[in-house]
């Protein structure tokens, strides 16, 4: 299997603001502030996504969120759901209301644009004992290589990493990534705000990872598989430079994809390198960041089929 793909699916917001359920783990939220039309501000950020990406080659399955539940972050869809050939993954969520958000149809969406699985493996099952890993959200996949790295926080369940990796035959590379929040060093909520891993790189914030032997065994192997490690710092973290995403167009180029926000902190030289790899896709998407505490590779689940 590839790392990319050219084909993605996508969830137009229906009630999006700051939510109250994930801000007690997730510091990149702003919940201190409050703006007006929040959702239509969000959903014209999304719609411009969604047309930058398709002008670009990508092809984009929209889910509309009917507004039936109360599903906030339900524009973040990578969390919930993955896809690996003929199987797709359901996730169980940490916040109740993104709980909900296995039932906005995904896979009703994408069959009705031909795409079908003949496996659906559910993990959602595992709220009801309170154990949550949340999709490729704590999950960074190396395909290719069959590796999964997760750093575990309350997200990411140390017992549920072992069988989403025998279930799928990958090796788990865990650490423990934090941040400082006010006086204190606390768990990153999601792996993928630190970690985006491409074909043949890996944006990486290796300061967030505290214990050496946990940052030497990462960096082994990433180097072992063919990776160049693009170094980031914690405040560059913070503007989302971490949350990016590699992905394919119809005529097979390598896009790069990442938020206005991140383009403007990463250094020129860290450009640089990331545009050996592939064409930048820059999306301005500063509402969903500032209150969704998530980027553009948040908004996205690659579609592997």
């Amino acid at each position: 299997m590839a790392q990319s793909t050219n084909c993605i699916l996508m969830v137009r917001p229906a009630a999006f603001r700051a939510n109250e359920e994930t801000a007690v783990n997730n510091y990149f939220q702003d919940t201190e502030t409050t703006e007006k039309n929040t959702n239509l501000l969000a959903q014209a950020e999304f719609d411009n996504a969604v047309n930058i990406l398709v002008n670009a080659g990508v092809k984009v399955v929209v889910v509309e969120d009917s507004g039936k539940f109360d599903t906030p972050d339900s524009i973040f869809p990578n969390n919930v759901i993955s896809f690996h050939g003929d199987k797709a993954i359901l996730y169980p969520m940490f916040a109740a209301n993104r709980q909900c958000e296995i039932f906005l149809n995904h896979l009703g969406v994408l069959e009705k644009n031909g795409i079908q699985f003949k496996t659906l493996k559910d993990y959602s099952i595992y709220t009801e004992q309170e154990l949550f890993l949340e999709g490729t959200g704590v999950l960074i996949l190396d395909r290719v290589n069959k590796i999964a790295y997760c750093s575990i926080s309350e997200r990411a369940n140390e017992i549920l990493l072992p069988i989403f990796c025998e279930d799928n035959d990958y090796t788990p590379i865990v650490f423990h990534a934090t941040q400082q929040v006010e006086q204190q060093r606390l768990p990153i909520y999601h792996t993928n705000v630190m970690m985006a891993l491409g074909t043949a790189f890996c944006v990486i914030c290796l300061d967030s990872i505290q214990n050496e032997e946990e940052r030497k065994e990462i960096i082994s192997n990433l180097e072992a598989t063919n990776k160049s490690i693009i170094s980031i710092s914690e405040k560059q973290m913070h503007h989302f430079c971490g949350n990016i995403l590699e992905l394919k167009n119809k005529e097979e180029e390598t896009l790069i994809v990442l938020s206005e926000q991140a383009f403007n902190v990463f250094s020129e030289e860290q450009k640089e390198q990331l545009r050996s790899f592939g064409k930048l896709i820059s999306i301005p998407i500063y509402t969903i960041e500032k209150y969704g505490g998530g980027s553009i590779r948040c908004m996205i689940a690659e579609v592997f089929h």
